[in-house]
């Protein structure tokens, strides 16, 4: 797997292709991002839970959508971006965690209730 630098003032969004690169401040303007205050690390974790804390701090990112759109046209092949988790190129709810998938699905629980007809109450009250 090549490994890809990019400086966050080189950031590339969407046209960059055509010739035109856009640096991050021609993107975000002098918005202080979540992501750019936050610990890297986080966004590209493999814990559920620090994936959850990345994507609160994308909830109210004023560049959430841009940031969604750019990581869909770039193909991100993973990360948060814009509130999402991407693997492998494709947003998902969740990463999976290790181990091997249910062959089958796992059975529904039900609740058993025991039933105790009149005449029982009374023998089990007479024999304590």
């Amino acid at each position: 797997m090549r490994a890809v630098t990019v400086l966050l003032s080189e950031l590339l969004v969407p046209g960059w292709a055509d010739g035109e690169k856009l640096g991050l401040r021609d993107v975000t303007g002098e918005f202080e991002l979540p992501c750019h205050t936050a610990d890297p690390e986080l966004f590209f974790d493999e814990s559920n839970e620090r994936i959850a804390v990345a994507k609160s701090l994308c909830a109210a990112c004023p560049m959430k959508s841009a940031c969604l759109q750019g990581a869909i046209s770039r193909g991100e092949p993973c990360g948060v971006w814009g509130g999402e988790l991407f693997v492998e190129g494709v947003p998902v709810a969740a990463k999976r965690t290790v181990g091997r998938p249910r062959v089958n699905p796992a059975p529904d629980v039900v609740e058993v209730v025991e039933v105790v007809e009149e005449g029982e109450e009374e023998e089990e009250a007479l024999a304590s």
